[in-house]
């Protein structure tokens, strides 16, 4: 029996007509992102930091049939992500929450949060709240196999941002990649018990050679990524197979996706497993609660704030 072929970017159904937002996009999996998206027909606004390198990264994108616009966005700053929000008109089928950091030292975002649960979680949090009025389609969010390091697979519910000596790099990206995943637990259920027709899933890209992992806060282990990274690990444009899917196929609410290979490394994109930690409703709601009073942003009435648009 023949093998059936890998899924890949050139399977995505035409996307002309359709708008979407990728947060991080200026390099590694979110301009791949980008790129396979817009070869299909969509517009998508890649939302950056850095609006400079944003637009040198939207020049690299050639011959499309869609289009790219960039906008500013930095996850780390609230106000930046009520500006953004603000200023968005028109439906949005598309909401790609890519943006991340990994393993950095110690830091804190300009409200005060730890900086990877900061980034990570919070902002794309307070974005996919304020946005959501404006979603035809589903909400992506980008975790990580990491979620399920044993010695820091759960929710730090009584110091979110570790403080008092409780940081460590990993244990505060593995908090924040588990929250990415409760938050999408929880978002597909409010919206389920809404009765809205907006999909909230997941994805994560395996191990992908991009430059996330060349600012982990250990020098040993920007060695050990390094080579990794050159000898084991899949290109971004694999990497963002299983986000794309989970964008464009037709999935269930809170699916997660991630490759298929060995260990969920390489591979393509397949409906794949969580932590049970992941799975725990009761602790989705706690980290939404606890988001809620965070940011400031709240699940918004989705009825009354889509007739007033």
């Amino acid at each position: 029996m023949a093998k059936q072929q890998q899924w890949n970017a050139s399977d995505i159904d035409d996307q002309t007509g359709r708008t979407a937002v990728v947060t991080g996009a200026n390099s590694g999996l979110g301009i791949a992102t980008v790129e396979a998206l817009a070869r299909a027909g969509a517009h998508v606004v890649l939302a950056v930091r850095d609006v400079r390198r944003g637009e040198a990264a939207a020049g690299t994108v050639k011959d499309v049939k869609g289009s790219v616009e960039v906008r500013r966005l930095d996850l780390a700053d609230l106000s930046s992500v009520r500006e953004f929000a603000a200023s968005w008109t028109g439906d949005l089928d598309l909401l790609i929450n890519n943006a991340g950091i990994m393993n950095i030292p110690e830091a804190r975002t300009k409200d005060g949060f730890e900086m990877q649960f900061g980034t990570n979680h919070l902002g794309h949090f307070a974005l996919t709240n304020l946005l959501l009025p404006y979603v035809t389609d589903r909400v992506v969010t980008v975790a990580s196999g990491a979620h399920k390091i044993p010695s820091s697979n759960h929710m730090h519910f009584d110091n979110l941002h570790l403080t008092g000596g409780a940081y460590s790099p990993m244990t505060a990206y593995s908090q924040s990649k588990l929250a990415n995943l409760l938050f999408t637990l929880e978002l597909q259920s409010r919206l389920a018990s809404e009765g809205w027709p907006v999909r909230a899933l997941a994805a994560h890209p395996g191990w992908a050679a991009t430059n996330l992992q060349g600012h982990d806060a250990s020098v040993f282990r920007r060695a050990l990524m390094a080579v990794g990274n050159r000898f084991f690990a899949q290109d971004s444009k694999a990497g963002a197979l299983p986000t794309l899917y989970a964008a464009t196929q037709d999935l269930p609410g809170a699916s997660y996706v991630g490759p298929d290979g060995f260990a969920e490394m390489r591979g393509g994109p397949t409906l794949v497993g969580r932590s049970a930690a992941a799975s725990d409703p009761v602790s989705a709601v706690h980290l939404w609660r606890a988001s809620e009073e965070l940011t400031g942003v709240t699940f918004p009435q989705l009825s009354e704030a889509k007739a007033a648009l």
